[in-house]
């Protein structure tokens, strides 16, 4: 139980995130005058899974010291693509009103890979350089 609750107090906003997906993924879409767009749904996906893929990567770094390629690599890109995938086909099988759709699943890739090269070559630097701003002696 308590592996659980550290999980939750690292990974807060992750944990919405995927809550908030699940719920925009399979309850039945409004008529608006927005969805009439051409391809609307589709930077819809990147900037989801591109948001999802940030959440993770901000936590991750919030967290943890020293970074281990491969869990970041896994939970932060290679888990958000699975379950980009899952939730197209769970669209297809569990919503009347939604499909499962290889181009979604192909701009949720995009998403998180651009989010990922986000995370990596932006994100890691600010909040490491904030690190060392906050670890180090004031000045006498």
């Amino acid at each position: 139980m308590t592996k659980i609750l550290n999980f939750i107090k690292k990974y807060p906003f992750s944990i919405l995130t995927v809550i908030v997906i699940i719920y925009l993924s399979l309850f039945k879409p409004t008529s608006d005058k927005l969805l009439k767009i051409n391809n609307i749904d589709k930077v819809a996906h990147f900037i989801m899974y591109a948001g999802f893929c940030a959440v993770l990567w901000f936590e991750y770094l919030r967290s943890h010291r020293v970074l281990n390629y491969k869990k970041i690599f896994l939970w932060a890109v290679v888990c958000p693509i699975f379950f980009s995938g899952f939730m197209e086909i769970a669209q297809g099988l569990f919503t009347k009103d939604r499909s499962g759709d290889w181009f979604d699943f192909l701009f949720n890739f995009l998403g998180v890979v651009s989010a990922a090269l986000f995370g990596n070559y932006i994100l890691k630097p600010v909040i490491r350089k904030k690190d060392l701003r906050r670890n180090v002696a004031p000045e006498v």
